[in-house]
């Protein structure tokens, strides 16, 4: 790896692996709410962390993660958005308690409590659960929703090299060219932004107000970013070929992403998780230094503070997000069914038929499990079901002895 790079170089390769992440990092809260500025600002600031916690030896950019926006959107509306940041502490805590038990017994109880008959379906039901959301937003404007989604598919299909890592970016700025030209862009907010600003999160800071309800909400989809972590930092060793989970361990990598999403909770900002899209990126560019993916997450911070940015990204308009959504959201419930294809989940198996079934029942049928003031629902109680089933229902041998692939990124 092409890792003895001038000061320079790293500077602008660290940027360029920004714009890679960029997309999904400030898509994501611009779906559910939140300041996409506010995302900037956690991501870098939670990458930093991250580097802090794992000595500085494991090359990871950490963003916005669209798997946590069905339980957001859901959240916010029952309790309000400040309640919902809580339930990001509720994520980190998860990954704590993982840290903890991986330092102790290592990674097996990962595979026994999380094997791919129960993170599939909660993936599966992660991309479903947002479909309707999609559409909905792409009603406002068909054909503007359609030439930003054919322009991310032909990028994806066509495109080669870095460019390839971007086609959020693409459809987007296609999208956004188009809704110009029809004159449907409001351009009051970016003419009355000043040209530098902190994020009103962090110029306004509001510590979240603590909700049981959404904190439980949100743990369980933590689940599958917990699984979806360790995939990622076994991928990041191939590429580097270094050995990330013995140096500086796995549980050193869970502890920081959980710290970072802890502190993207304080800032106002989403859960951050490993970006698969940064990995490509290093992959097609040979240069693995952590001190560039550094660099990536100052960038990062630095953009936030660009006011006109910010107010630039508020004004897409909804149907160009919702063209691009309708892709993303399907993309992310094939993944789960692409992690049970590569598992060989058998379904020919009762007990699999079984757990996948409730699993998917229970999620998109809109189950609650309510006591007294407690509630849990959705994907939430769908993740507890497949986990207690799994724990349950008897399996062969060959089924506890089977080495489990990491799925990919959502």
């Amino acid at each position: 790896m092409n890792n003895d790079l001038s000061t320079t170089r790293k500077t602008i390769v660290g940027i360029q692996f920004l714009f890679v992440a960029f997309g999904a990092t400030v898509l994501m809260p611009l779906l559910v709410g939140l300041d996409p500025a506010t995302a900037l600002f956690s991501a870098g600031v939670g990458t930093l962390i991250f580097h802090a916690v794992t000595k500085g030896k494991v090359p990871i950019f950490l963003g916005s993660s669209f798997a946590f926006i069905a339980p957001i959107l859901l959240a916010a509306k029952q309790w309000g958005m400040q309640a919902t940041l809580s339930g990001f502490a509720g994520v980190a805590v998860v990954y704590f308690i993982a840290s903890a038990f991986i330092k102790w017994r290592g990674t097996k109880f990962l595979n026994r409590l999380f094997p791919p008959i129960v993170v599939g379906p909660v993936i599966i039901l992660i991309g479903l659960s947002l479909s309707g959301t999609a559409v909905d937003m792409s009603k406002s404007n068909w054909l503007l929703a359609i030439i930003s989604l054919l322009v991310s598919i032909i990028i994806l299909t066509y495109a080669r090299g870095l460019f390839r890592l971007i086609p959020v970016v693409a459809g987007i700025a296609v999208g956004y060219v188009v809704a110009m030209a029809m004159g449907i862009v409001d351009f009051t907010g970016i003419a009355e932004a000043p040209w530098f600003a902190l994020p009103d999160s962090i110029a306004n800071p509001r510590l979240p107000d603590f909700s049981w309800q959404p904190f439980v909400c949100l743990m369980p989809i933590a689940l599958a970013t917990l699984i979806e972590h360790v995939g990622d930092v076994y991928v990041v060793s191939n590429v580097a070929n270094k050995d990330f989970v013995k140096d500086p361990g796995l549980h050193r990598t869970m502890l920081g992403d959980g710290l970072a999403c802890l502190a993207a909770a304080f800032m106002g900002g989403p859960p951050v998780t490993t970006y698969s899209e940064v990995t490509g990126a290093m992959q097609i560019t040979k240069i693995t230094s952590p001190a560039v993916i550094r660099i990536t997450a100052v960038t990062a911070i630095a953009f936030s503070v660009f006011g006109k940015l910010n107010a630039f990204l508020q004004s897409i308009p909804q149907a160009v997000l919702g063209g691009i959504m309708l892709m993303l959201f399907g993309t992310i419930a094939t993944v789960g069914i692409q992690n049970m294809v590569r598992n060989k989940v058998d379904f020919t198996k009762t007990r699999n038929i079984i757990i996948a079934s409730i699993m998917l029942t229970t999620g998109v049928g809109g189950a609650e499990l309510t006591a007294g003031s407690f509630s849990l629902s959705g994907i939430g109680l769908a993740a507890v079901v497949g986990i207690i089933l799994n724990l349950a229902l008897p399996k062969s041998k060959e089924d506890e002895n089977r080495p489990i692939q990491q799925p990919k990124d959502l």
